[in-house]
């Protein structure tokens, strides 16, 4: 996706386990701007994306 980071989550530096403990909460990546909504609506939602990666 295309867009413009707005923020990054500076807590990771220090402790990148966060992505795998709270991934909705204190372990998010980056905040951004999508340069296109549309683009929005191709993303999987949390159970395509377990459906996906569990085949």
């Amino acid at each position: 996706m295309e867009g413009k980071v707005l923020e990054q989550n500076e807590a990771l530096e220090e402790n990148p386990e966060l992505v795998n403990k709270d991934p909705y909460g204190e372990g998010w990546v980056i905040k951004m701007k999508p340069a296109d909504l549309k683009d929005v609506e191709d993303l999987l939602d949390a159970e395509a994306y377990k459906a996906v990666v569990n085949g």
